[in-house]
C-alpha cells in the first residue's frame, strides 16, 4: 500500500470541502481551508485517531468498509472512490446493480460521430444508447430494448450475416462470468443468464469453458441488405464508471466500406431529420395526412 499516496489523496481532498456543504456550522477561525480531520472521522464513522495515522502515512490497510466510510465523508466521485480503494490496495466493490443508463456526455458523443456507428451495452449487453447509424449497420431493432447476447445467442432482432460470431459469442460470454461476479444480486442480469442457459446450447458450453478476453480491436465483414458486403473495424472504449462499453464502427479511409459508411450516414442523417420535422408538424393542432 502507497501510505504516502494515500496519505496525501486524503488531505488534498479533505481541504476541498467546505464545512457548509456537509451541513456543519462554518467558523471563521479555521486555520486551514477544508473540513477539520475530527470532522472527516466523524462523518466516516471511524476513530479520530485511526484517520489521523492514516493521513500520516502511519495507519494499517484500511478495510472496505472505512474506504466506503472515507468516500462519503469526503464526497468522492465515483472514479476518485475507485482511486481510493486502489491507494489502499483493495478493489472497490461496484452498486449491486448494473448501471442501466447513459451518461449525458456518452449520449453526445455519439451524436458527433456521423460517419462512425456507436453502441454503448451495459454489464448485461443490454443497449443503452446507440446511433443512427449503428442501427443502419446492424438493424433497425436496435435500442433501448435490445439486448446483444439475446440476439447473438437466441435469434432475438434481425442480425445480418457477419464474420466474427464465433469469436463475438466468446467474447460475450467472458463479459457475462465477469458480470456475474460483479453483480451477484442484479435480478435482471440473473434473469438473463438463466434464459441464455435454458435457450441455448452453444451458451452453456461455453459458459462451462469459462473464456477469458480483454475488449479491443476486431474486424470483420458484414453482408449489409443494400450496402453489400462492408468490410468493419470495431473497437470498443472503456465507460468504467458505469461499468459500460462503447463499441466504435469505423471503415478503412478511403475504402469502399467507406464511401458505403457516408452514404448510410447521409440517408440515415436525412430520414431523422425528416421523422424529427414530422413529429414537430404533428403537436397540437396539426392534423396528419395518413
Amino acid at each position: 500500500m502507497p501510505r504516502q499516496e494515500l496519505a496525501r489523496f486524503l488531505r488534498d481532498r479533505r481541504a476541498r470541502l467546505r464545512p457548509e456543504e456537509l451541513g456543519l456550522p462554518a467558523d471563521d477561525h479555521r486555520r486551514t481551508p477544508g473540513l477539520r480531520r475530527e470532522e472527516v472521522a466523524e462523518l466516516a464513522h471511524m476513530s479520530v485517531d485511526y484517520y489521523v495515522r492514516l493521513e500520516q502515512a502511519r495507519g494499517p490497510r484500511p478495510s472496505p468498509r472505512i474506504l466506503d466510510g472515507l468516500a462519503g465523508a469526503l464526497r468522492l466521485a465515483p472514479a476518485e472512490r475507485s482511486h481510493l480503494f486502489r491507494l489502499a490496495g483493495a478493489s472497490a466493490p461496484p452498486g449491486t446493480r448494473a448501471v442501466r443508463r447513459v451518461s449525458p456526455h456518452v449520449a453526445g458523443m455519439l451524436r458527433r460521430l456521423p460517419d462512425t456507428g456507436a453502441v454503448v451495452t451495459d454489464a448485461a449487453y443490454d443497449v443503452v444508447a446507440c446511433n443512427p447509424l449503428a442501427r443502419a449497420l446492424v438493424g433497425d431493432d436496435l435500442g433501448r430494448e435490445s439486448n446483444l447476447a439475446r440476439r447473438r445467442f437466441l435469434g432475438r432482432g434481425r442480425n445480418h450475416s457477419s464474420t466474427g460470431a464465433e469469436e463475438f459469442g466468446r467474447i460475450a460470454v467472458a463479459r457475462l462470468r465477469r458480470s456475474a461476479d460483479r453483480y451477484p444480486r442484479d435480478p435482471a442480469l440473473a434473469a438473463l443468464l438463466a434464459e441464455l442457459h435454458a435457450g441455448s446450447a452453444e451458451f452453456r458450453q461455453l459458459w462451462e469453458e469459462r473464456p477469458v478476453h480483454a475488449p479491443g480491436h476486431r474486424a470483420k465483414t458484414l453482408d449489409h441488405p443494400t450496402a453489400g458486403r462492408l468490410r468493419l473495424n470495431c473497437d470498443v472504449l472503456l465507460v468504467p464508471e458505469e461499468d459500460q462499453e462503447v463499441v466504435l464502427i469505423t471503415a478503412d479511409a478511403g475504402s469502399s466500406t467507406a464511401r458505403s459508411f457516408h452514404r448510410l450516414a447521409t440517408l440515415t442523417a436525412a430520414e431523422t431529420a425528416g421523422h424529427a420535422a414530422a413529429s414537430a408538424g404533428a403537436g397540437p393542432g396539426a392534423h396528419g395526412t395518413g
